[in-house]
């Protein structure tokens, strides 16, 4: 299931990299669906990584049973991949937001600031997480907290990002009425709201 995402994380990085317009002022309705569309390619990846880590296989690809998802090192290893695949899928993002060049708005420099801000500090908050589990756990406990910390940030990645489309979409009424009426921008709502 994560393979199959890493791919469609090639292709989106793929397109977004024919589509860049990186240190360019693009209309807001464009700048919109850009933006929306780099967020809402990383939140279904983020989704699919959560839910790999969540339901691990029972089965394999030959068709085997995996009772090693079902041990602490295979939870391990699930949640350790989860967080690469994290720090890969937002890495992507922040190349999608930057190639999406500055909304042409009196607020477009300070929306890509937020932008900014938060795909940093999400991108350091999962490394951090990843780099503990470097450290092997020696007891129950540690490995608990280990688990927690990666769940978090990943929680926390996905919650601060809606915060920061919303902020946002509020600094002028241009902004708001791109991200209104883009189809990209739409669609993300309706997912938000679905789940």
């Amino acid at each position: 299931m994560i393979a199959g995402g890493i791919l469609l994380l090639l292709v989106v990085t793929a397109a977004i990299g024919n589509r860049d317009k990186s240190g360019e002022k693009v209309p807001p309705p464009a700048w919109a669906q850009s933006v929306c569309g780099a967020i809402g390619t990383w939140r279904g990846e983020m989704e699919s990584i959560v839910n790999e880590i969540r339901t691990p296989p029972a089965t394999g690809e030959s068709g085997t049973e995996e009772p090693q998802s079902q041990t602490p090192q295979g939870r391990e290893a699930l949640v350790r991949e989860g967080l690469n695949n994290s720090v890969r899928a937002t890495k992507t993002l922040v190349e999608g937001i930057d190639n999406a060049g500055t909304a042409d708005t009196a607020k477009g420099a300070e929306a890509d600031q937020l932008f900014s801000q938060w795909a940093s500090t999400s991108r350091t908050a999962l490394e951090q997480a990843q780099h503990a589990l470097d450290h092997e756990a020696t007891t129950l406990e540690e490995a608990v907290g280990q688990y927690a910390a990666a769940a978090v940030a990943i929680r926390t990645t996905l919650a601060t990002g809606v915060h920061t489309l919303s902020q946002v979409s509020a600094l002028d009424p241009e902004l708001t009425n791109a991200v209104h009426e883009s189809s990209t921008c739409q669609q993300l709502r309706e997912e938000q709201t679905s789940t």
